[in-house]
């Protein structure tokens, strides 16, 4: 059974940084995409980033691009979001999602939907504020 727990999360001033883990177990994750998505009080949950577990290819939404950056560490199973210079509009719950049709999801254009995604972790809030 696939596990997924985050961490990292916390309360950080405007243009700071936090770096999200997220922690995965139960299978080899060698034919994975896992994504970052957050989600806003009020809000839809939406994508953030996401990586192919085989090659390391990333993508991220533009709001995040050139700020955030997702990657993977094969021996400790673990996948990262390193966030950079945090707006107050960053803050949210961040989830960890994965599944195991990484090539689906990269080559058909459906990294950014949630549905698209069969596991997910419990989440961690991100509160960016002076």
């Amino acid at each position: 059974q696939v596990q997924l727990v985050e961490s990292g999360g916390g309360l950080v001033q405007p243009g700071g940084s936090l770096r999200l883990s997220c922690a995965a177990s139960g299978r080899s994750f060698s034919s994975y995409a896992m994504g970052w998505f957050r989600q806003a009080p009020g809000k839809e949950r939406e994508f953030v980033a996401a990586i192919k577990w085989s090659s390391g290819v990333t993508a991220y939404a533009d709001s995040v691009k050139g700020r955030f950056t997702i990657s993977r560490d094969n021996a400790r199973n673990t996948v990262y979001l390193r966030m950079n210079t945090l707006k107050p509009e960053d803050t949210a719950v961040y989830y960890c999602a994965a599944d195991p049709k990484g090539e689906t999801l990269f080559n058909n254009g459906i990294l950014h939907t949630p549905t698209a995604y069969t596991y997910w972790g419990q989440g961690t809030q991100v509160t960016v504020s002076s």
